[in-house]
């Protein structure tokens, strides 16, 4: 039994890494390329270190470390995306043409008739 789940934990990880490494490749522009990193680290690593932490027993060297690594990347590699999207953005690197909108840029634009600041600013 406890192979069985550490195969299917381990086969989920390899399938999401698998489609989040094309989804880099084939995705237009830096911002949809980080999503689909953050699904590769994030679906990816964290069922294989829990299929480490099943095989091993969670209470190992090997199976601690795993739960570890694995609650550390579930915190931190959100708050990477977040803060390399927001660099990114900052410093104006484009978005792809065929983009929905920059709802942004929309917020930061003066209404027509509308002081040039805008309330709070």
């Amino acid at each position: 039994m406890r192979e069985t789940v550490v195969i299917v934990l381990a086969a989920v990880g390899l399938a999401f890494s698998l489609s989040g490494a094309v989804g880099i490749v084939r995705m237009p522009d830096l911002y949809t390329r980080l999503q689909c990193s953050g699904k590769t680290i994030t679906m990816g690593a964290v069922p294989a270190l829990a299929a480490l932490a099943v095989g091993e027993g969670p209470l190992s060297n090997y199976g601690a470390r795993a739960l570890l690594v694995a609650l550390l990347l579930l915190v931190l590699s959100p708050v990477a995306a977040h803060a390399l999207a927001r660099a990114a953005y900052k410093v104006g690197v484009p978005m792809w043409s065929g983009a929905a909108g920059d709802e942004v840029a929309a917020r930061r634009r003066p209404a027509p008739g509308s002081p040039a600041g805008g309330p709070g600013r």
